[in-house]
């Protein structure tokens, strides 16, 4: 083997050997970038902790997955690929080059001989001329050298050594693409958090009030952030979520949103959205620009790229009646509120804080479901849940919906989902109120039934009657006169029987059915509990028809008719008031008006490798390409009177390189015989 041969095997190997422990190190990147593609990037710790749990949260948090392409391992990774691979480069990028242009001319007649392929010829005359001819038609460059004795021609000829280039454009591209990712990383903003120059914002002030050492300057390398803006509005910062808090990334130009399109598949899913935009100058407010960015169709202007990211609320102005559920009086009071601010009340002596979260023009909704049948003594909670609607049949617009949270003075907060308009479900209206503690809860919804003339008022109206304590005697006063008709039954007896239907008014104006159930397991023998309930429910139910003739009467309202309709209103009624006890909010808000505005959210981001990454990807292509689909072949002819020697080698031994040598064997044969 001459030297240049050795020198190259050596460069070869030195490459290959640093190709292997790259790809050791780029399965790495591909498993965390997997991972980061998986698993939704920089969102706050929050989303987290609901979604994986404390204990998952905090090894993931640890192992840095939440923001996996800028952690310190997987830049480290990146650095270190760079430095590695570019000192393979340049120790043995000359040689390859040599070994590219070199035509292997000096070879000597013994080691062509000890080439695995070669054969050789007798020729009755030189056949030089026919020979380097052939090796034209056949695509080979070649060089001749006479040897030194003057015996004879040496040809030395090679196709497909660009190959060789396919090591240095891979190797090449591995640099390139963790330049591009390394820019991307942000490694000054790093360094600054290192060093306390910069710190992350934790509190929830609002943005003017951010400091300027959670602040990121216009000309900042790279950022990916976002910003929701309403229509009419604009913005000119994004947010960056880091960690468990943000910063504030300032932008060189103005956003404004002029107008947000959506429009919905049958099913209520987003079928298309796009926000009209336009880019102003930040000092002067002058329109520099207007374009509509669509989903998958960005706008990049001065080296940012605005993505359509998400839609949302940006501040529908609500307009409720607030019905106080505890209150004997039935008369709504107005409420004023937007999404995304917070309104004070007073209720029963105690201040409450509406947070309004959200807005849906409509939903899709099944309410053809029919519940499982109610049992009068279970748990009121359980008597909740079994109000869900979940069933997938039937399906359609049931109009708006508003969330909020109601906040007491110590701080705790449940969340509630309200319907505007009133569901028809088995037959019957309602007016529906979903409610659960924390948000990964499903809501149990709790139904307010309509009255005949599908309002809510007549639900109110009785509901405040049989939570007045003072109107108890006269209900019960009334259905004892009714149930014993004609005055035949002795006084003593209707007498018994007010008492004890004052009795049943006043445990469930106390505690609904929860509180009747929990008298008759203390105080009535268990043998005769259920003869009891069933007999407290019947003087309950027949009780309430009275109380809904003098709700009714003193509402000046038509009085109610003795059928079916009003018996399944009368027991709906019972159902919602014994719930409310375990609503958890005084006041049950009832949407009367709204303004909708909505908001776009809008995902920013700068980055400078990107392109560079692009570039580097193509060289990767390229090189393995070059690799593994272009095959080196080099071939060798001593011409010598009366005898010819042809020798050949490849990078790589295939069935195609041995029909080749088969059909150049068979071929130079025939040359040098004619």
């Amino acid at each position: 083997m001459s030297k240049s041969s050795a020198t190259f095997a050596k460069s070869v190997y030195e490459l290959m050997s640093s190709m292997r422990f790259a790809i050791s190190l780029l399965t790495v990147l591909a498993i965390a970038s997997i991972i980061g593609t998986v698993l939704q990037q920089n969102e706050p710790y929050q989303n987290y902790i609901i979604q994986f749990g404390q204990y998952w949260f905090t090894v993931f948090e640890w192992l840095g997955l939440y923001d996996v392409y800028r952690t310190t391992w997987f830049v480290t990774i990146l650095a270190f690929l760079v430095a590695s691979t570019s000192t393979c480069i340049y120790r043995n990028l000359p040689s390859m080059l040599r070994e590219i242009r070199s035509y292997r001319e000096q070879a000597s007649e013994n080691s062509l001989r000890h080439f695995q392929h070669h054969a050789e010829f007798t020729a009755p005359a030189p056949a030089l001329e026919a020979l380097t001819q052939y090796l034209t038609e056949q695509g080979y460059r070649y060089k001749q050298r006479a040897l030194d004795n003057g015996a004879g021609t040496l040809l030395a000829a090679k196709v497909g050594s660009v190959n060789r280039l396919g090591y240095i454009f891979t190797h090449a591209a591995i640099v390139i693409i963790c330049l591009g990712a390394l820019l991307d990383s942000n490694i000054p903003l790093k360094i600054e958090q290192a060093f306390g120059l910069k710190r992350i914002e934790t509190r929830d002030i609002p943005e003017s009030q951010v400091p300027a050492a959670s602040r990121l300057a216009p000309d900042s390398l790279s950022f990916r952030g976002n910003v929701t803006i309403p229509e009419g509005s604009s913005a000119d910062v994004v947010f960056l979520n880091i960690a468990d808090g943000y910063m504030v990334q300032d932008l060189p130009f103005t956003i404004a949103l002029k107008k947000f399109h959506i429009e919905h598949y049958s099913t209520g899913q987003p079928k298309s959205f796009a926000s009209d935009i336009a880019i102003l100058d930040k000092a002067t407010g002058k329109p520099l620009l207007q374009h509509t960015i669509t989903v998958n169709h960005p706008l990049i202007y001065d080296g940012i790229a605005i993505f359509q990211a998400s839609f949302g609320d940006g501040g529908t102005r609500l307009k409720m009646n607030g019905w106080n559920l505890f209150n004997p009086g039935s008369k709504p009071f107005e409420v004023n509120g937007a999404v995304n601010s917070n309104t004070k009340i007073s209720a029963n002596n105690q201040q409450y804080t509406l947070e309004f979260t959200d807005f849906r023009p409509f939903n899709i909704e099944n309410t053809g479901a029919t519940p499982a049948p109610r049992q009068q003594n279970q748990d009121a909670r359980s008597l909740m849940g079994g109000n869900a609607v979940a069933d997938k049949t039937n399906l359609h617009n049931v109009g708006p919906s508003f969330q909020y949270k109601v906040r007491d003075a110590q701080g705790q907060a449940r969340e509630y989902n309200n319907y505007m308009l009133p569901l028809l479900i088995d037959k019957r209206w309602y007016m529906l109120s979903g409610v659960r503690n924390t948000p990964g809860e499903p809501l149990h919804y709790i139904r307010f039934p309509l009255d005949p003339q599908r309002r809510l008022g007549g639900f109110m109206r009785l509901r405040g009657i049989m939570l007045d304590p003072a109107r108890h005697a006269e209900i019960a006063r009334r259905f004892a006169a009714s149930a014993l008709q004609g005055g035949k039954m002795p006084v003593d007896v209707r007498t018994k029987l007010a008492d004890s239907t004052t009795k049943v008014l006043d445990l469930f104006g106390k505690g609904g059915y929860q509180a009747l159930s929990d008298f008759i397991e203390k105080h009535i023998p268990a043998a005769e509990r259920d003869r009891a309930a069933q007999t407290y429910l019947k003087i309950l139910e027949l009780s309430t028809f009275e109380a809904y003739i003098m709700a009714q009467q003193q509402a000046g309202a038509p009085a109610p008719k003795a059928d079916e309709e009003t018996g399944w209103f009368i027991r709906d009624s019972l159902n919602s008031i014994s719930d409310i006890f375990f609503y958890g909010a005084p006041v049950y808000l009832q949407l009367a008006e709204y303004d909708q505005v909505n908001a776009s959210g809008l995902q920013l981001t700068r980055s400078p490798g990107e392109n560079i990454v692009f570039g580097g990807s193509a060289l990767l292509v390229m090189g393995i390409f070059a690799m593994f689909f272009i095959r080196e072949r080099r071939l060798w002819l001593l011409v010598k009177p009366g005898h010819v020697l042809f020798a050949m080698s490849s990078n790589r031994k295939t069935l195609d390189f041995e029909k080749e040598f088969e059909r150049h064997k068979q071929r130079i044969s025939e040359i040098v015989k004619d």
